[in-house]
């Protein structure tokens, strides 16, 4: 392994059913295991981090940009 080489740590999920990995398109419906809103950001059990703007850090350090909805004005609340 050479020095710009990083180790992905094993995930953190020991629970059944598993959380979907970091790579998954679902990875966000990942358990928490550490919550900072005070920080804005999150760290899901598939290592993910979640940060409050929506933006993801994955554990290969693949960087997710913010994806909040562009068209709010057509958000409709219940009744």
């Amino acid at each position: 392994m050479t020095t710009t080489e990083r180790k992905i740590p094993p995930t953190m999920c020991q629970h059944q059913p598993p959380c979907p990995s970091a790579d998954s398109a679902d990875r966000e419906s990942a358990r928490l295991v550490a919550h900072h809103p005070e920080q804005g950001w999150s760290l899901l059990c598939n290592g993910v981090l979640l940060f409050e703007d929506t933006g993801e850090l994955l554990p290969d350090g693949k960087i997710i940009a913010p994806h909040r909805p562009l068209d709010t004005g057509r958000v409709m609340t219940a009744a």
